[in-house]
């Protein structure tokens, strides 16, 4: 009986030290194609915290530079910029998306095609200034020209 209960602690304390469930996850991300030469794109996706957080940076070995943006209407004119930080609510989705929240990927180092996967990390910090590297792996989709389009926005640094 002693034993039974033993083992029973140790499992539940085992369990209990398991390394935790990933508290950000990315669903349908995407990076929009890009034409020869063209320096900048957009990365694209589905971001819930499951505590809540914060976007605070994002890296990828294909951009030199990797921003987090905001398009937004100043008076009659769509403007975008750079922001330090997108807040993740605690459970709910945050969509990056065009002509909204988005993560630049900027100084390209090569022509991404359909059919392409590029690899980001996204860096969320949550309570307590903890940080948690989220791994996504997104497949390049079709350059479109739509009104939406603005991976090839003349974006200056």
């Amino acid at each position: 009986m002693k034993i039974t209960r033993l083992l029973a602690a140790l499992v539940l304390a085992a369990a209990g030290s398991a390394p935790a469930q990933a508290q950000t996850t990315v669903k349908d991300a995407w990076v929009r194609g890009t034409v020869a030469q063209q320096k900048a794109t957009g990365l694209f996706a589905q971001i819930t915290s499951a505590s809540g957080g914060k976007l605070v940076a994002a890296t990828s070995p294909v951009a030199g530079v990797v921003e987090i943006h905001e398009m937004a209407m100043v008076g009659d004119v769509m403007r975008m910029r750079a922001v330090a930080a997108l807040e993740l609510p605690a459970g709910k989705a945050v969509k990056l998306e065009p002509g909204g929240y988005h993560v630049m990927l900027l100084d390209l180092k090569q022509q991404l095609k359909p059919g392409d996967t590029v690899s980001v990390t996204l860096v969320v910090e949550g309570a307590g200034g903890k940080r948690e590297n989220v791994e996504v792996k997104a497949p390049v989709r079709p350059l479109a020209g739509g009104k939406d389009d603005h991976s090839g926005h003349g974006h200056k640094h």
